[in-house]
């Protein structure tokens, strides 16, 4: 069952319980009543026919006569038949014995007539009979006339009474009729228009379920399901963020695993090919020569690929132990080994600048600096220019690595952190290279809060700069 339907059927039972409850108790209260009124009036009617009846006592207790007290029931009959000349009302006065002094009732007394015989002084009962279609209500009185109970017996039909509660019930199913059918087709529409919002997201989450995480809830609301769909909107886009990086992560693991493959390929492929070579070739001085060096240089290669790969393995490790250190001493220890990088190249070192102490674990950043000079030598020309600068600004603490070699192109500028990611290929496998020494410093700035930027231009030279933010508290040694 959908969930308008629930909201429609939910609505609608008690609604039907709570109308019909409600229209029954008026009517039935309107119909006690007008019973009440009824009985109340004929009452009155009887006391007063009582009260006429002892008035004249007196005069009968000085005839005595019995055709004179017939003659004055009679009378008095006639004359409240005159008088209220309501053919509903009837009057009926019995002598004791059940002997009737006056009557104009017209139909037969039912046995309720009899349950109200010799009421007491002052004292009036009431009933309720069915007479056929009527309903008649039935009251009696006694008075004493010369040592006689006179029994006064005032009947009313009350069937209107009866049939107004029937009209009212007619009234009430062709109201009933009208109003359920006009609330059941309002409550339809209401039901659906208050679950459309959640239908539209349903139908939006089974398309987002098929991966098209790019849509999102249309909905402008400011009720709870507005906010639903709010966070809903949220969720999703924060969802599809996490699949683009997780598809952007695995699009690099599968680059890197590829590059990886090929990089370790290519020097085995020649290590094999010149070991086969030398095993099959008779003894030449100079081809053995030229084999084991190409032999030691493809070794060269695994070796340098296999200390990379250590490093962006040790670099990921976590729970690394941040202490403050000076940026700047941490370059003066490393300067001996870029030195004589340097010199192997014929490159000359040039390195500047004052204390900056930060939070930094020192192997890492050592790592930092060595493949930010490395690059930079390679790139270099015989006789070029490395020029190395840390200093502070405000709350950063800026490395900069500047050379004048033969510069990164604009195309390759987004790609050069990626891992095996070269511009140059035969200048980076002529050194021994496999394209991992920016993605490992990229690695280290991370872990010490820092951005690298780089600025190229080809045969102008590339400025790499490191920069880290400082918090507050860690800009003063102390």
């Amino acid at each position: 069952m959908k969930l308008w339907q629930k909201i429609y059927l939910f609505s609608i039972l008690p609604f039907l319980l709570l109308f019909h409850l409600a229209s029954v108790l008026i009517i039935e209260r309107n119909h006690s009543k007008l019973l009440q009124q009824e009985i109340e009036a004929t009452l009155r009617e009887n006391r007063s026919i009582r009260s006429a009846i002892e008035a004249i006592v007196p005069f009968l207790s000085v005839y005595r006569s019995p055709d004179y007290e017939r003659t004055v029931w009679t009378n008095i009959g006639n004359e409240f038949a005159a008088k209220s000349g309501d053919r509903a009302a009837y009057l009926r006065m019995e002598e004791e014995p059940d002997r009737t002094a006056f009557s104009n009732v017209d139909f037969p007394l039912p046995t309720i007539w009899t349950k109200l015989q010799a009421p007491g002084k002052d004292e009036i009962r009431y009933g309720l009979s069915d007479v056929g279609d009527r309903t008649i209500l039935f009251t009696a009185s006694s008075v004493e006339v010369n040592r006689k109970k006179i029994r006064i017996g005032y009947m009313k039909d009350v069937t209107p009474v009866y049939a107004e509660r029937v009209e009212q019930y007619r009234f009430f199913v062709q109201v009933d009729i009208a109003a359920c059918l006009l609330y059941l087709v309002l409550m339809m529409i209401i039901s659906k228009a208050l679950t459309k919002p959640i239908e539209r997201m349903a139908r939006t989450a089974k398309v987002i379920a098929q991966g098209e995480f790019s849509r999102r809830v249309e909905l402008r609301s400011k009720d709870e399901i507005g906010h639903l769909a709010d966070h809903f909107n949220r969720m999703v886009a924060v969802v599809e963020d996490k699949i683009n990086e997780l598809e952007i992560l695995n699009l690099q693991k599968q680059r890197f695993i590829h590059d990886f493959t090929h990089e370790l390929k290519t020097p085995l492929t020649s290590i094999i090919g010149f070991s086969s070579f030398l095993r099959v070739t008779k003894y030449q001085e100079e081809a053995f020569a030229d084999g084991l060096n190409v032999i030691y240089a493809e070794a060269k290669r695994l070796e340098s690929l296999a200390l990379k790969m250590m490093d962006l393995i040790f670099i990921r490790e976590e729970n690394l132990v941040m202490k403050r250190e000076n940026l700047k001493a941490v370059l003066d220890e490393a300067e001996p080994v870029l030195a004589m990088k340097a010199e192997e190249r014929r490159i000359r070192l040039a390195i500047d600048g004052g204390d900056c102490w930060m939070p930094m674990d020192t192997d890492l950043m050592k790592v930092l600096i060595f493949n930010l000079v490395d690059n930079a030598i390679k790139a270099s020309s015989e006789q070029g220019l490395v020029a190395i600068r840390v200093h502070s600004e405000g709350g950063r603490r800026i490395l900069e690595v500047a050379d004048r070699g033969m510069g990164i192109a604009l195309e390759h500028l987004d790609s050069i952190f990626e891992p095996f990611y070269v511009s140059d290929k035969a200048r980076t496998r002529q050194y021994n290279g496999a394209g991992l020494g920016l993605s490992i410093c990229q690695s280290v700035a991370r872990i010490h809060k820092g951005t690298i930027e780089v600025v190229s231009e080809v045969n102008v030279g590339t400025t790499v700069k490191v920069v880290f933010e400082v918090a507050e508290r860690d800009e003063v040694k102390v």
